[in-house]
């Protein structure tokens, strides 16, 4: 009976029984034949190699459905591996047929069923499979994916690269075959063109080239590619000095998101640790975007490098300038031949003018080997101008204890004072001026300047010196004679002795009279203070006395000739007339008549006053002349009707004067 058949056949036999039981019945059947049928075929097997030269093979196979019971049964043509409880299996190559093609197939066992994958024909001895990729590095090169990573044999494989962009991780994902290289047992590939500042997730898988039947690896996991660091963090720096060290504060800003996709994580160094001078440290990461450190006094620098998992950045170099010390003094000892304890360090710079950066340092830790530090010992300089630094570590922060100038040898100076001029000659001075030597052509501590002078003449005249400190550049020269010429020379002095003259000659002017030029300084002097103080009391008058009006009156000319003497006075016929109540006015001869008479009156008082003839009257006369006789006459008036007379000289001159009466 067919199996198709066999549940028709339980139907009729139950028809008879009661529905219930038919119902259980039923079902623990159909469970029965479910159970049995259960087994559903595995995919067909691989069989292969790691490696072209293994000698140990490897068949895998999967399995949709996969109980705790289930056993498998490998063939190759006849030869048959039972009860295998996996779906992978090894081989020794002794076990299989290598070089001919056979046949392979895999059958599952599950309780009362089985079932057979297809079968597959292979030659096991030209079959490789690599294993997927695994630790995976990569690198950008401007738009160029480098990956990298273990290679799975010394020879170049081919690798399959697939990608698509982090943050669209629905879209389809792009692939590219690329043939490796093989460098230091890695393989590595480029895939160009990409875009910038995107970060992407990307899979690995690679195959043989050596063999006739190579497979492909399973896929290496997701990696996630972070954009390229391609600008170096920017860092903001802050430092405080504390008891003889500096804190120094950085700060910087977060690198962009596509570049943090993985983490960013940024390591520091300086370059006095480095050196282990003086405090030994080892260069920690920091992931955070801010850092606290200790430098010594002397200069140093300070690199800050972002990294991601697809490479560092480019360095952030900060410089921290040697700190400042004014009135550097000479050092009176030094430890440079001394025995050095492990915290205690010395650092030599060269000074250079202008130039606060370190060149040429010298470091010597006591850390270092004895034969180690006395050939970095003798590596120090003769005639050059060193920065002596002198630091231990103390609790972990380094402290700069000493600071001052240093030579291992001094010289003369080998270039002469620059730029030595004379200027403002006078008839016995001269002002010098001049540039100090460089310090690098000092080859020595100047103690001083020598400026010498000698006049030029023709009887052969001493040389006058005068010592010159080394910090000036100026210099007055006195006690010259007016009208000579003088040779002046100037020159460096060390310990060692004197360098290179800077000379220069001097004219020095003529000597002007000094009485004659106090005299006429004298007079210029009182000429202008003479005339400031007139136009000050001027001004002053003007303001507290102003100045009165005066009438103007018509000037008298006088004639001194003989015709004017002859001359007569010609005398008119004045009338007075009496001035009516309602219109008080004096009659017109009345004024005539009062006026002759006084001028009369005048004359004869100048005639018997001895008065000289030819003589004029002066205006002022004149008009003292007819105020008297006004008040004469209009007294008279007054005593007569108490009314006021007018006066009019019929010549043309009028006197006119009217008021009321009371």
């Amino acid at each position: 009976m067919n199996l198709r058949d066999f549940p028709l056949y339980i139907m009729e036999t139950l028809k008879g029984w009661p529905s219930l039981y038919q119902s259980v019945v039923v079902f623990m059947l159909l469970t029965t034949i479910s159970k049995g049928s259960a087994c559903k075929a595995p995919s067909s097997p691989q069989c292969f190699r790691r490696r072209a030269d293994e000698s140990v093979y490897l068949c895998e196979w999967s399995m949709e459905t996969m109980e705790s019971d289930v056993t498998f049964d490998l063939y190759f043509n006849e030869t048959k591996f039972e009860s295998i409880r996996k779906t992978w299996s090894q081989f020794n190559e002794e076990q299989l047929i290598r070089y001919r093609p056979v046949d392979i197939w895999v059958e599952a066992h599950a309780e009362n069923s089985s079932c057979t994958s297809t079968r597959r024909s292979v030659v096991l001895g030209q079959t490789v499979k690599y294993e997927a990729p695994q630790n995976i590095a990569m690198s950008w090169l401007k738009n160029n994916l480098n990956l990298s990573w273990k290679a799975a044999e010394k020879h170049p494989a081919l690798a399959e690269v697939r990608f698509r962009r982090h943050e669209h991780p629905t879209e389809s994902w792009e692939n590219r075959t690329r043939r490796t290289t093989n460098e230091t047992l890695m393989y590595q590939v480029i895939v160009e063109n990409l875009l910038k500042h995107t970060a992407y997730q990307v899979q690995i898988r690679h195959r043989s080239n050596q063999v006739l039947n190579p497979l492909w690896s399973d896929w290496s996991p997701v990696v996630i590619v972070p954009a390229e660091l391609g600008e170096k963090p920017e860092v903001n720096i802050k430092k405080r000095l504390v008891n003889g060290t500096r804190k120094v504060m950085l700060t910087w800003k977060p690198m962009p998101h596509a570049t943090a996709v993985t983490g960013v994580t940024y390591s520091l160094r300086d370059t006095q640790s480095s050196l282990g001078c003086p405090c030994q440290s080892w260069t920690h990461p920091v992931k955070l975007n801010k850092h606290t450190t200790y430098v010594s006094y002397s200069a140093v620098n300070i690199s800050v490098i972002a990294t991601n998992a697809a490479g560092p950045s480019p360095p952030a170099i900060i410089q921290v300038p040697a700190e400042p010390a004014a009135d550097l003094e000479i050092c009176d000892t030094t430890l440079l031949d001394e025995k050095l304890k492990k915290s205690t360090c010395l650092e030599l710079s060269e000074l250079q003018d202008g130039d606060s950066r370190p060149k040429n340092v010298i470091t010597l830790a006591g850390r270092m080997k004895k034969t180690e530090r006395e050939q970095i010992r003798n590596t120090t300089k003769d005639f050059v101008r060193y920065l002596y630094f002198e630091h231990r570590c103390d609790g972990r922060k380094p402290q700069t204890v000493k600071m001052c100038l240093f030579y291992q040898k001094e010289g003369v100076p080998r270039r002469e004072p620059q730029d030595f001029s004379p200027f403002s000659e006078t008839h016995s001075s001269v002002h010098l001026s001049w540039k100090a030597i460089p310090t690098e052509d000092q080859r020595g501590f100047l103690t001083h300047y020598s400026l010498c002078s000698v006049k030029i003449s023709s009887h052969d005249e001493p040389k006058v010196c005068h010592i010159i400190s080394a910090s000036l550049t100026k210099h007055r020269l006195e006690n010259l004679t007016p009208g000579a010429k003088y040779n002046i020379s100037l020159v460096g002095m060390t310990r060692a002795g004197e360098g290179p003259k800077a000379t220069v000659t001097v004219n020095t002017l003529l000597e002007t009279p000094v009485n004659a030029l106090w005299s006429f300084s004298l007079l210029l002097l009182f000429f202008l203070i003479s005339t400031s103080c007139t136009c000050i009391l001027k001004r002053i008058k003007n303001k507290i006395f102003p100045p009165v009006p005066k009438p103007v009156i018509p000037d008298f000319t006088c004639y001194e000739s003989q015709e004017m003497l002859e001359r007569k006075e010609e005398v008119h016929e004045l009338t007075l007339h009496q001035l009516h109540p309602e219109g008080k006015r004096v009659p017109k001869d009345v004024e005539e008549t009062i006026l002759h008479e006084h001028v009369e009156n005048e004359r004869d008082d100048s005639r018997m006053s001895g008065g000289n003839s030819d003589e004029c009257l002066s205006p002022g006369s004149t008009e003292q002349a007819l105020r008297s006789s006004r008040e004469g006459e209009v007294t008279d008036l007054e005593q007569v009707d108490n009314e006021i007379a007018m006066l009019t000289y019929r010549n043309g001159l009028v006197f006119d004067v009217k008021t009321d009466s009371p």
